[in-house]
């Protein structure tokens, strides 16, 4: 509602009513003077028209038209000032006599077709009214008696027309209007007079008061209402004036306890100022206590963890000699303490970096699958021992490439699965990984582990976040441990942006979930397996255990095979398979050589049978696979080897050439250029197999001499290469004339996000990894081979990175991966691991230098070069060595930092040195 003043109420309420009823009377009185008006019109022709009528009944018998003009023109003169015309019609409706023949008798004529009028009509035309009255006769016969049948109406002998001016009554009325107007505007005036004077004994004092409490309001107690005023304003006005007063007096009293209280607060504000500076010198006392206490724990936790290295090192080296069974064991149980107190010291490395905050995450690519199968690999060994399942179920819309700090989710799955496995006993670990949230660059993922072990009493629950706490004093002497574990989780977690809680009930198990937001890796090159050749196989799985069956067959419901489960073998429907994947429950102890018959009716009822094994009966492997088993998988079951196992099964028909294509050598010359002898063996060994001439080259001079000098159909480059790399010798090539359109293809181990794109725009063709298998190296020659392009079965974009078949990463030396990795060649497998045992001195002298502090020079390149023929040579364990050292150097991790990885080097070279001895002779 508008907001109007006291002022404006007043004038209207008092000039609305005015007015209102002023125009109402007005109205009223304008509306009955008009009608009384016309009315008295009408009744003056009505007496002028009703005598003429009768008077003109005896003429209009006799048709004496003089007598009757003579009568209407004395009715016309008399009345002139309202009469326009008098007209009588006689009964053919025709003009009989008129006092005014100037005007159009067709005006006053009744219309052709209405009957004439039995009594007096009045009808108005604009400024006219026009009365008709018929004329009568009342005894005698007319003269003239040939009227129209229609028009004879009894004793009707014809009307009397009269036409009467209205303007003199138009001017009556507009006088009575101009009147009423004058009285409203006479009204509204003696209403202003009267609304003037009510607000000049009203308003006035009030806006006088309302400027008086304003200047109170804004601090002047002193001001008062001044003036004489009426009734209750005179009340009002002492009443704000007594409220100015109080106020005054209030103000007065408020102003002097504001003063006291000021002087009390400033003696108050002294001594808090005081208290403050010796609370600062505590505090800065406090804080360089806790540096000094982070640094003294950071320094003495890297000081005991370096001879504790030498410790493990050198008891690891002796356990290798010729000892007595005593002595095994001293020295066994010595290296697993050492083993716990490394990895509690670790612990509080971790802890004393995180209150330092000095722990800095890596945003690095890295595969998700990968990363968490490594780390369930790890902690399965402990798990099955105990008698326990170990699943690890990734959702299938889980993103893969990612991009964050693998080792440290590594380091949160590895605290909160090896907690399960030490406080459960029998029963199931699972691990769950979904997805969250997901955008454009970002992925939330959640990772659950569930156990069905001991659990947390509620009362323990909240402490159990705490540092050097655990949920109870005798669990913790029981099971070992610092408490810091949980502590470390719970801050990695955050600092990877996510959170972490759980739920746990005393006896019936523990669940703990966290969350973590990772960046996706768009450029990473991937490649599936290829599971579409395995369309129309039907494969049978037996699995006892309900989530571990779950977890894989999640897997096993994305490819195009047909499954068939089984809880137990003996329920499995009897018939053909072409794939068997045959479980072994974890709590399966006796050797399953034992079961040689029941392996034979497996291996009968498929081509391929599958094992599932837990860790402890990895050891009968061999042996199984000769009673009928074509390979045995570590569980859990997880996709990363689960698949590519599954598409070994396929391997003699994954590639479907054409029907009619040549078989013996490409005609094509290739230049292969890589620094690394043994990669340089090996794909010269595959290239001469398929193409008609090879070129070998050790760096990138030497693959410019040879490009000046030929033409080249191919040039397969290696990316890292001493003093100069396969980028900058592809652009000098590039300059060449006759090369600028040969196909460059890159070869290389490291698959980084922007990686492909950095070398196409470099001037490279195409994107070839290591290890180079057979295959892929064919289907890129037919590729790029001159003339017609050949059909090859590939799946574009996704040739670069080889297929994984299973490999167990804990054997020093495996055979059947050094032949799988040369191609089938026996020879050539010889040859490459003789290459790398005459590579090894050379590491060797180069580790032993950086652990005596010598730092020799080329130590990472040395690593790199390690780790590319350990890529084709069957050594599993000391590949992951080279690359974990490589990574962390990359990384930009001191190599005094590594000095327990170094060692653990050497002992690996020994092993391997000692195993390919007893290989090769």
């Amino acid at each position: 509602m508008t907001n109007y003043s006291l002022r404006a109420r007043m004038m209207i309420l008092i000039l609305a009513p005015t007015v209102l009823i002023g125009v109402l009377l007005s109205i009223f009185f304008v509306v009955h003077r008009y009608n009384d008006l016309q009315r008295q019109l009408e009744d003056a022709g009505a007496s002028i028209i009703e005598p003429l009528a009768v008077s003109s009944e005896y003429s209009m018998a006799l048709q004496d038209r003089e007598a009757i003009g003579q009568l209407i023109s004395v009715l016309h003169r008399r009345h002139s000032d309202i009469v326009r015309a008098i007209t009588i019609y006689d009964g053919r409706n025709d003009v009989f006599v008129s006092s005014n023949f100037q005007l159009d008798g067709d005006d006053l004529r009744v219309p052709e077709g209405q009957p004439f009028p039995r009594k007096l009509n009045v009808t108005r035309r604009g400024d006219t009214m026009v009365l008709r009255t018929p004329i009568l006769s009342e005894g005698l016969e007319p003269a003239n008696t040939a009227l129209p049948a229609d028009k004879i109406t009894g004793n009707m002998l014809g009307y009397v027309a009269l036409q009467l001016d209205l303007k003199s009554v138009r001017l009556q009325q507009y006088k009575e209007i101009f009147i009423s107007s004058l009285m409203i505007l006479f009204c509204i005036g003696i209403a202003l007079i009267f609304g003037w004077r009510l607000m000049r004994d009203v308003t006035g004092p009030i806006r006088n008061m309302v400027n008086t409490v304003d200047r109170i309001r804004r601090g002047q107690l002193d001001s008062r209402v001044e003036g004489f005023m009426l009734g209750e304003l005179d009340m009002l006005k002492n009443g704000i004036n007594s409220m100015a007063m109080s106020l005054a007096a209030y103000h007065e009293e408020m102003q002097h306890n504001i003063d006291q209280s000021t002087s009390d607060l400033r003696e108050t504000l002294e001594q808090m100022e005081i208290q403050n500076v010796e609370l600062d010198l505590a505090k800065k006392r406090a804080q360089e206590a806790a540096r000094i206490k982070s640094e003294f724990l950071a320094n003495m936790s890297h000081e005991l963890r370096t001879p504790l290295n030498g410790v493990i090192g050198f008891t690891r080296l002796t356990l290798k000699s010729e000892l007595n069974p005593t002595q095994r064991d001293h020295l066994l149980t010595i290296e697993r303490s050492a083993n716990n107190l490394l990895a509690i010291i670790n612990d509080v490395l971790d802890f004393s970096k995180l209150e330092a905050g000095k722990l800095i995450l890596e945003s690095i690519p890295f595969p998700l699958r990968n990363t968490l199968d490594e780390v369930v690999i790890l902690l399965a060994h402990s798990a099955h021992d105990k008698g326990l399942e170990l699943t690890l179920n990734i959702k299938n819309d889980v993103p893969d490439n990612v991009i964050g700090d693998p080792l440290r989710l590594q380091q949160v799955i590895t605290n909160l699965v090896g907690n399960a496995i030490k406080f459960t006993e029998h029963g199931n670990i699972d691990v769950v990984v979904e997805k969250r949230a997901i955008s454009n660059n970002k992925v939330q993922i959640e990772v659950q582990i569930r156990d069905t072990g001991i659990g947390i009493p509620e009362r323990d629950q909240s402490r159990l976040f705490q540092a050097f706490r655990q949920a109870d004093a005798s669990i913790s002497r029981r099971h070992g441990g610092t408490g810091l574990g949980l502590v470390i989780t719970q801050r990695l977690v955050n600092e990877m942006g996510g959170d972490i809680s759980f739920h746990s009930q005393p006896n019936r198990g523990s669940t703990f979930w966290f969350h973590i937001d990772l960046d996706l890796n768009p450029n990473a090159i991937t490649e599936a397996p290829a599971t579409e050749r395995l369309v129309g196989k039907r494969l049978a799985y037996v699995e006892p255990n309900a989530a571990a069956a779950q977890s894989t067959l999640e897997v096993l419901n994305n490819t195009p095979l047909e499954i068939i489960y089984s809880p137990s073998f003996s329920a499995l429907p009897q018939g053909h398979y072409d794939i068997l994947l045959l479980a072994v429950p974890v709590t399966v102890r006796e050797p399953l050589s034992m079961q040689h018959d029941r392996l034979a009716r497996a291996a009968a009822m498929t081509d391929y049978l599958l094992l599932a094994l837990p860790c402890h009966a990895q050891v009968n492997a061999e042996e199984l696979k000769q009673d009928g088993a074509a390979a045995c998988l570590l569980k859990p079951l997880t996709t990363t080897r689960l698949l590519p196992a599954l598409t070994e099964y396929c391997r003699a028909t994954q590639l479907v050439r054409t029907s009619h294509e040549d078989e013996s050598k490409l005609p094509m010359s290739v230049m292969a250029v890589d620094d690394n002898p043994a990669n340089l063996k090996l794909i010269g060994v595959l290239l001469e197999d398929q193409v008609q001439h090879v070129e070998l080259c050790e760096n990138g001079l030497q693959a410019i001499e040879r490009a000046k000098q030929m033409q080249f159909d191919l040039i397969l480059m290696d990316i890292q290469m001493p003093d100069m790399d396969g980028i900058r010798a592809c652009e000098l090539i590039r300059q060449l004339p006759h090369q600028q359109q040969t196909p460059v293809v890159a070869v290389t181990a490291h698959a980084m996000a922007g990686q492909k794109e950095k070398l196409l725009s470099a001037g490279m063709n195409d994107y070839l990894a290591k290890p180079i298998e057979e295959d892929k190296l064919h289907n890129l020659l037919l590729r790029y081979k001159p003339g017609p392009e050949i059909s090859v079965w590939h799946t574009p974009e996704t040739e670069e990175i080889p297929v994984e078949l299973p490999i167990n990463h804990d054997v020093t030396l495996d055979w059947q991966l050094a032949l799988r990795q040369a191609a089938g060649k026996t020879d050539l497998a010889r040859e490459m691991l003789h290459m790398l045992i005459e590579f090894l001195p050379e590491i060797r002298n180069m580790v032993e230098e950086q652990l005596v502090g010598e730092a020799p020079q080329g130590l990472q390149e040395a690593i790199h070069k390690l780790h590319g023929s350990c890529g084709y040579s069957g050594v599993p364990r000391l590949k992951n060595l080279c690359q974990l050292i490589e990574h962390q150097l990359r990384s930009g991790v001191s190599a005094d930092e590594l000095e327990p990885e170094f060692l653990e080097l050497l002992d690996e070279m020994d092993n391997v040195t000692r195993e390919a001895h007893r290989l090769i002779g």
